[in-house]
């Protein structure tokens, strides 16, 4: 406290890094990057200390462009679509991201990504390109071929070592992802993200711009290879990956810890405290440095000089004094004894032990190779992540009703960990999995057992995971039925959706000519494509309305009540008598979207409709 006023201009630049700390660089706003995040004209052309590659530019342009996307229902591929508040989404995941910015901001608590690690031999979609027609942009959200298999030529491709831009493309796909990836994350939120040696350099640099260097956490390594590996020309076996983890905001604990051992506290002379072990009281520093903690330490009952070790004490004279006095020091019983310290159980704090930066607890990569080939009867995915590995992140950072969400999901090992924990700790935390159909080499063991597309995996590992579980579950309730318990319930499902463009016609001003006018206008007297189902609707408007994939939504034959009656969507007839049921709902709906071909030209119906809304306190739109 100073005694002087609020510092209007600090406070505002605290207010601004919390929103947006990958505005700031060497803690000032860098004006080039807020132009690149607000503006039109973006230009990195200043020097300055920056992450900055051919291309960043036009990552930022990428991220910027909207989309009209939305995702489509598949109810013939999930389980338990009705009921679960689990998904798994088909799709390109920078669109998807997009699709989910207004139904998921910062409600997500968890994310973990496995992405491309760009070793010359990956394969992924890179910005090159920003301008497209519509049969590119329906290629590109999801559009599929005559064998119902997404069409990604131009798009999914190899990143060689070759390339002149080989970091700069890597770095340009990574970009725009995890800046909407950050959008999503709750303010308690963290993302941990695997990477190797080619590019966590980079990683760590771009993910200071986006989520702000002070909210780095940690850089984990976890030892992932069992056995060395001879065949690097360097000599070197490379038996470790990184897993980078960063928070929203930082200032708080972020890693519960790990569970104490305390197997070696006991009470053999019943000291009314509690439980005690035996502790070190020798100190770290030199004379030099520390001289208060160099003193000859002498016990007062018996006069024995046990004098001073070389790196003194851990306390000073009067702290020492103290222990003494309640009979807190362990006098050795031999001359040449060391005094140590009675540490009992009670004044342990109730944050747990730290959790190790070093992950060396025996599960490697070939466990998981393992796990997943005897899930799915043989080899179906190269270099998966071990189920137990993401558990013990999940344990370290989440509570029991928290969202974790997958954009790289590759062979669904998030979900397999999900569903797991769940199971372990009674949890209902719920999974969100992104994954690009990437068409399987048809030489692969996994295509020849029918898998065409890595989604298909993905899928296939879930469904497996869960028959498993319930087959453990039933079990369990059989032998619990023997001594009178209940099972605990899960979320044993996942509904299935699949990245799509609109269901709605887009107004494309630009293709518009003096010659095609008349035809535009008359195709947008109803913006509703022909192939537009109800269903497909429905979800399109909840997530453009900002309502999550599970949230409910409730059929009252011509209309839809989201979330209890927050939100109504009218899709199939719109009369008075619908009108005024829909405004005698209780409690009242804060919004009504209802289509504006319902109405067929009766702009009376749709003026005593909007005034009936009205005068009940709704909110009334139509498209």
């Amino acid at each position: 406290m100073d005694g002087q006023s609020l510092d209007i201009k600090q406070d505002s630049v605290a207010v601004l890094r919390g929103i947006f700390p990958n505005i700031f660089s060497e803690d000032r706003v860098d004006l080039e990057k807020f132009k690149a995040v607000f503006g039109d004209n973006i230009d990195f052309s200043n020097e300055r200390y920056t992450l900055n590659w051919a291309g960043k530019a036009d990552a930022f342009r990428t991220l910027q462009e909207r989309t009209t996307a939305t995702l489509m229902p598949q109810p013939e591929l999930s389980v338990n679509f009705a009921a679960t508040e689990n998904v798994f989404i088909e799709g390109e995941n920078l669109e998807v991201l997009k699709v989910l910015q207004k139904a998921y901001y910062n409600k997500i608590k968890c994310i973990i990504i496995d992405p491309p690690y760009n070793t010359g031999n990956d394969s992924f979609i890179y910005p090159d390109r920003f301008k497209e027609n519509l049969e590119d942009y329906e290629k590109r959200v999801g559009e599929r071929d005559d064998d119902g298999y997404l069409m990604k030529e131009g798009l999914f491709r190899k990143n060689s070592r070759e390339n002149g831009h080989y970091h700069s493309n890597w770095l340009s796909m990574m970009l725009p992802r995890l800046f909407l990836a950050r959008n999503l994350l709750r303010d308690d939120g963290v993302i941990f993200v695997h990477i190797d040696d080619n590019e966590v350099h980079n990683l760590r640099l771009l993910m200071n711009e986006i989520f702000g260097e002070e909210n780095f956490v940690a850089q984990l390594v976890w030892q992932s290879r069992q056995n060395k590996d001879n065949r690097n020309i360097s000599g070197v076996s490379i038996d470790h990956e990184y897993i980078i983890c960063y928070t929203k905001q930082s200032g708080q604990r972020i890693f519960r810890g790990t569970e104490r051992k305390t197997e070696q506290y006991a009470n053999p002379d019943n000291d009314p405290r509690g439980p005690w072990t035996s502790a070190n009281m020798v100190g770290l520093a030199t004379a030099d440095a520390r001289p208060n903690l160099h003193y000859d330490l002498i016990d007062p009952c018996t006069n024995v000089n046990y004098g001073c070790p070389a790196k003194g004490w851990r306390y000073d004279q009067k702290t020492m004094k103290k222990l003494i006095n309640e009979a807190r020091v362990l006098w050795p019983e031999k001359l040449d004894g060391r005094p140590r310290r009675k540490a009992f159980l009670n004044d342990l704090s109730d944050n747990l032990p730290g959790f190790s930066s070093i992950i060396k607890n025996g599960i490697y990569t070939n466990t998981a190779t393992k796990e997943i080939t005897q899930l799915l009867g043989g080899h179906r995915f190269d270099f998966p992540k071990p189920s137990m590995l993401l558990i013990s992140l999940l344990l370290q950072c989440t509570e029991l009703d928290d969202i974790v969400f997958d954009f790289f999901s590759g062979s669904a090992t998030t979900a397999h960990a999900v569903m797991q924990l769940n199971i372990e700790d009674g949890g209902n935390r719920k999974f969100i999995m992104v994954q690009l159909p990437e068409p399987c080499d048809e030489t692969s063991e996994a295509y020849k057992a029918g898998y065409k597309n890595i989604s298909d995996i993905s899928r296939e590992r879930i469904r497996r995971v869960i028959q498993k579980m319930e087959k453990e579950q039933q079990d369990a309730s059989a032998k619990n039925d023997m001594f009178g318990k209940d099972s605990p319930a899960l979320d044993l499902g996942f509904k299935s959706y699949r990245l799509s463009p609109s269901n709605f016609k887009e107004w494309r001003g630009e293709e518009i000519t003096e010659d095609n006018l008349a035809h535009q206008l008359e195709m947008f007297i109803d913006p509703v494509k022909p192939e537009s189902k109800t269903e497909n609707m429905l979800v399109e408007l909840m997530l453009k309305s900002g309502y999550q994939l599970t949230d409910k939504a409730e059929n009252r034959g011509h209309y839809y009540c989201v979330s209890g009656n927050e939100l109504v969507i009218v899709l199939t007839k719109m009369d008075l008598d619908i009108a005024r049921e829909i405004s005698a709902l209780q409690p009242t709906p804060q919004k009504v979207i209802a289509l504006d071909r319902l109405f067929a030209d009766n702009d009376e119906l749709k003026t005593n409709t909007a005034l009936q809304l009205q005068d009940a306190g709704v909110e009334f739109r139509t498209v």
